[in-house]
């Protein structure tokens, strides 16, 4: 084990991105993956509709027959879903708008940079994987702690043209709203500085996610409705647990 995180072993962790869960996740028994804008967001709002979401690896050519395999629908672009909803279609997409509205669709595999892509590289190391974002925390903090183990939760990020990691702050936010309600002797120093943020950002956290870098971007797109169903705090009580490259609502 990584000696700095030796430390923690018994903590609850918080670290960013595929390389900071890849660290923190050794040796846990739950990884917590948080993505506010979007994946784990529309992750949340697919599985509260009765929807399977299958997470895989951004840009990879091999989606189109993973899903085929799968007996899935495969998500696509924003836009391109945005067009057929204009047409008076439906389809699904990274957009928790569009997901809201897609009809027909059992299971989905849900390609995406940073959230989609970190569940399914953790998938193989043993641990349990949890998507969480601001609409569920309450409800995927409840059940960590009515599960007890060492538990790693990992804020996804967004990145730079150059692939680099951008931390994101609705990932800072969103780690942080589960991580508040945990035991705080249980922390890690990072976990406890991610609760501490999200309680600062807590009374205008709406205002804050429209503000922030990923909100105005969304916004600026077309896609503010996005941002208005991340914004919503504790509105679900659905825990989506990754099961054989599957994430379905776990029983609690």
């Amino acid at each position: 084990m990584n000696p700095r995180h030796q430390q923690l072993a018994r903590r609850v962790r918080f670290d960013w991105g595929p390389t900071g869960a890849a660290a923190v996740a050794e040796g846990v028994d739950v990884a917590v993956v948080v993505d506010v804008l979007s994946f784990t967001t529309t992750l949340c709002v697919a599985v509260e509709r009765g929807m399977a979401v299958l997470p895989y690896r951004w840009k990879d050519d091999r989606a189109a027959a993973y899903a085929e395999q799968r007996s899935a629908t495969l998500a696509i672009g924003r836009l391109e879903a945005r067009s057929l909803e204009d047409a008076g279609g439906t389809a699904v997409s990274l957009s928790p708008g569009a997901m809201a509205r897609a009809a027909g669709v059992d299971r989905v595999v849900l390609p995406s940079p940073n959230g989609s892509s970190i569940s399914f590289g953790l998938a193989d190391r043993g641990c349990t994987v949890v998507g969480a974002c601001l609409r569920n925390r309450a409800a995927v903090a409840r059940w960590l702690q009515a599960r007890g183990g060492t538990v790693a939760v990992v804020a996804a990020g967004e990145r730079w043209p150059d692939d680099s990691l951008r931390p994101a702050a609705e990932d800072l936010w969103g780690a942080g709203a589960v991580l508040a309600l945990l035991d705080d002797d249980a922390l890690s120093p990072e976990a406890r500085l991610a609760a501490d943020a999200f309680r600062a950002a807590e009374p205008t956290l709406a205002d804050s996610l429209r503000a922030c870098a990923s909100g105005v971007e969304l916004a600026g797109a077309g896609f503010a409705e996005d941002v208005e169903v991340a914004a919503e705090l504790d509105v679900t009580d659905v825990v989506p647990v990754l099961h054989d490259g599957e994430f379905r609502p776990v029983a609690h």
